[in-house]
C-alpha cells in the first residue's frame, strides 16, 4: 500500500499536515523530536560508557585475596 505514495503523494501530505497544524506547532514538534533523539544518544552513549566502566573495574585486579596478603 504505502509502495505506491511517490514524491507527489509525500508532497500532498506534507501540504495537508502543514494546513491542519501549522508552521508554527510543526516547528516546535519537529523541535520536541530532535531533543528527545539527542537525549536517546546521550542516554546510549553514557550507558555505554558505564558498561565500559564496570567491565573495566573487574577486570582491573584479579589477584585473589589471599595472594594479596603475600606482596
Amino acid at each position: 500500500m504505502l509502495n505506491n505514495i511517490g514524491l507527489p503523494g509525500l508532497l500532498l501530505i506534507a501540504v495537508v499536515v502543514l494546513v491542519l497544524f501549522g508552521r508554527g506547532k510543526i516547528s516546535s514538534l519537529m523541535g520536541e523530536v530532535g531533543k528527545g533523539i539527542t537525549a536517546f544518544k546521550k542516554g546510549v552513549k553514557e550507558g555505554g560508557e558505564e558498561i565500559e566502566q564496570d567491565a573495566s573495574e573487574l577486570a582491573k585486579d584479579v589477584t585473589p585475596e589471599s595472594d594479596k596478603d603475600k606482596v
